[in-house]
Parts: structure tokens; sequence; C-alpha cells
């Protein structure tokens, strides 16, 4: 018996800056470059969340995708839109995680799949903040 996937593109429009609080503002900006700046920045990030599993032989279904939409509109769409992932996101206030691609991935990879819970597997979550930048969480079990 094999699993198929199904993956769900969403849209946010969030700010963010690259900080370590422990470091000074010359160190951070000697890390993270302009991603450091006080002012913080912002980007229309794309996030494509795949889930997987068996198909169900009624449905045809690897998940119901009103489903799927509802958890994603709830844990990336209305959690990240408009916010500034810094101030906004427990998990990204200071001393916690740096609001990377990476960590965003991870992030929304973990509430998804907490909701979900056995009804399918999230496998894989991308994150981009630019045409030109993304980074890909992959479930590793």
């Amino acid at each position: 018996m094999g699993i198929a996937s199904l993956t769900r593109r969403v849209y946010f429009a969030a700010a963010h800056r690259y900080r370590r609080p422990e470091w000074s503002d010359a160190k951070n900006e000697e890390m993270f470059g302009l991603c450091a700046r006080p002012e913080y920045h912002g980007h229309t990030y794309t996030c494509d969340v795949t889930v997987s599993g068996p198909i169900d032989d009624t449905t045809g279904m690897v998940l119901d995708l009103r489903l799927l939409d509802l958890v994603l509109s709830a844990e990336v769409v209305e959690r990240f839109d408009h916010h500034n992932l810094n101030t906004d996101i427990p998990e990204f206030a200071d001393g916690k995680q740096i609001p990377t691609c990476e960590n965003v991935a991870r992030l929304i990879a973990g509430r998804v799949q907490l909701v979900l819970g056995t009804r399918a597997r999230v496998t894989e979550v991308v994150v981009a903040e630019s045409p030109t930048l993304c980074a890909t969480w992959r479930s590793t079990g």
C-alpha cells in the first residue's frame, strides 16, 4: 500500500528582523547584514504545505481539502499575515528563535501537524520570502 501527497499553497505578508539580543547591534549586523536593522523589513511570503497519507477509497483523498484549508487559514494566514514576526509571534520573541525562513517553516509544520493529528502527516513545508530565497522543512520520520 502506497501513500500520496497533497500540497496547498498560501500567502502571507509579514515583517521581521534577525537579531540575537545578547549580541551588540554591530555583531548582529556583522552576522545578519541588512536583516538585522532595527527598523524591520517585510516580505510577501509563499508557503507550500504538503501532507501525506493513504488515499481514502471512499473519497479518493489523502485529506479533506476543506479541513486542510481551515487549518492553513488558522495556523498560517491568520497567525502570520500582516504581523511583525518578532513582536507578534511568541516563538520569535527576543531571545527565542530567529524568524528565518527555516524556523518559520519548522514552526508551521509543527502547528499544522498538531491540529491534523493522525488524519495525515505533514511531510514538507516550503517557505519563500522572495522569488530567490526559500527554505524547505521535511519530516524525518
